[in-house]
């Protein structure tokens, strides 16, 4: 008989405790935890760190794919300078890595 099977089965003609009937309900949330939603709320916790750290001259990459270097940092936007003398402005949101961790990860 699989795990799968062996508790998911009623027990025929007497009622099954409730740790019995609440195992696998709290299984399944445990799993949903530590597989799904820890792992996002740290990639998030991430972003904000590397956003909120954003400081003028840093080489960052846009969401939409534009590189850039910071040439002004305000609350919720940044000037980017993509070259020389074009400069636009962009909202942290916006803002995605910066681009020395780019460079590590395309030598991989």
């Amino acid at each position: 008989m699989s795990f799968l099977t062996f508790f998911l089965m009623q027990p025929t003609g007497q009622q099954g405790s409730a740790l019995g009937q609440l195992l696998p309900l709290v299984v399944i949330i445990a799993i949903f935890y530590f597989f799904m939603i820890r792992p996002q709320m740290k990639k998030q916790k991430e972003v904000r760190v590397f956003r909120e750290g954003i400081k003028k001259g840093d080489k960052v990459l846009t969401v939409s794919g534009v590189y850039g270097k910071i040439s002004e940092v305000n609350d919720s936007t940044v000037l980017l300078e993509i070259a020389d003398g074009v400069r636009i402005k962009v909202d942290k949101a916006g803002l995605v890595k910066d681009n020395s961790d780019i460079s590590t990860e395309k030598a991989k």
